[in-house]
């Protein structure tokens, strides 16, 4: 499943420890904006984490997860030398 994650974090602390974890689940494609491939499991892992670690207030933050269909990552583009949106980018461990 692909996924926009965007975030808007008053809190300086709590928004870095967000994009911390964010790094770890997908490419940041913006200053508060990633894409991300999840399953059902690993959704709900990092759903879990960012209330666990309390990483937002309810009354002032906003973390908004999009869902993208597979057939419209195919209308997706950027006007950028950057890799498209969701390309599949070679990683070495």
């Amino acid at each position: 499943m692909h996924y926009i994650i965007a975030y808007d974090i008053t809190d300086n602390k709590k928004r870095n420890k967000l994009s911390t974890l964010l790094d770890k689940y997908g490419i940041r494609v913006n200053y508060s904006v990633y894409e991300c491939q999840f399953n059902k499991t690993k959704l709900k892992n990092l759903i879990s984490k960012i209330k666990e670690l309390n990483l937002y207030d309810k009354k002032t933050d906003s973390i908004r997860f999009y869902h993208i269909h597979k057939n419209s990552i195919n209308n997706s583009f950027e006007l950028s030398t950057k890799p498209q949106p969701f390309e599949a980018l070679d990683m070495f461990i």
